[in-house]
């Protein structure tokens, strides 16, 4: 495998529009099939565009440490949010304080969930889409790039709508659009978690600059999904911190 400088990278494959997360498919070999192939660094190797008949480029073996990363992150993506799990239950806390350290959380269930965005007063119900690693994406996130993750959370930045996105339900489903759109090869876990946060940035972008509303959400989320297909493609990107809207992110 190319072996180039540092940084994160992530090994992607688009595959079909409307895969459910069930159905999402992962490479059961040693092997990533070149298309047309973008190195985004050293962790998650990663090759974008669906296969044609015509293409001669050599395939690239797994190392055995990738091998394992691979297995232990698809493993990640396989745990369901369990509410009766202590490191569930701790790790939810860590959000909330990673959130609001000046407020302090009264109950794992309570109203006050609403003010960062889910969609009642008790979030486990809200990870079914994503899973556990949606959580952790978003912990990942509020502790490697706080300024991004305050200014997503309280809408600090453009001009907002009326009728805004709920922030932690955003953050759900932007961990289950990565989880259906990539074929992940990885040797560094922690790629996905920048990947989340570079398309969560996006994905506020691209609100802002459609000028939605909340009825726009899909509209918006397709939008960022396409966007992201094409700068991963980009010739010029050889490591996730390549990426145009990597320079979105603040810590």
């Amino acid at each position: 495998m190319d072996d180039r400088g540092g940084g994160s990278f992530v090994a992607v494959r688009r595959i079909s529009q409307g895969l459910d997360r069930g159905n999402t498919c992962h490479s059961t070999s040693a092997e990533v099939v070149a298309g047309s192939a973008a190195w985004l660094g050293r962790g998650l190797s990663c090759v974008c565009a669906q296969r044609r008949e015509s293409d001669a480029r050599p395939s690239f073996d797994l190392t055995p440490a990738q091998e394992e990363c691979l297995q232990r992150l698809q493993s990640r993506i396989e745990v369901s949010y369990d509410s009766s799990i202590s490191e569930h239950q701790e790790a939810l806390r860590a959000l909330w304080n990673a959130s609001f350290p000046e407020e302090e959380l009264r109950d794992l269930i309570s109203e006050q969930w609403k003010e960062m965005g889910w969609q009642g007063k008790d979030p486990s119900t809200d990870f079914r889409g994503g899973g556990f690693i949606s959580l952790e994406n978003l912990l990942f996130f509020a502790r490697n790039y706080p300024k991004s993750f305050q200014d997503l959370l309280r809408k600090q930045e453009g001009d907002r709508a009326l009728w805004e996105y709920p922030f932690a339900v955003a953050g759900v489903n932007i961990t289950f659009m990565l989880i259906q759109m990539l074929d992940l090869e990885a040797e560094n876990e922690s790629a996905f978690d920048l990947l989340y946060c570079i398309t969560f940035k996006l994905m506020d972008n691209q609100w802002l600059a459609m000028h939605a509303s909340y009825m726009d959400f899909n509209t918006v989320m397709k939008s960022t999904r396409r966007q992201l297909e094409r700068e991963l493609l980009l010739e010029d990107v050889s490591r996730l911190e390549d990426l145009p809207s990597y320079s979105l992110l603040t810590r």
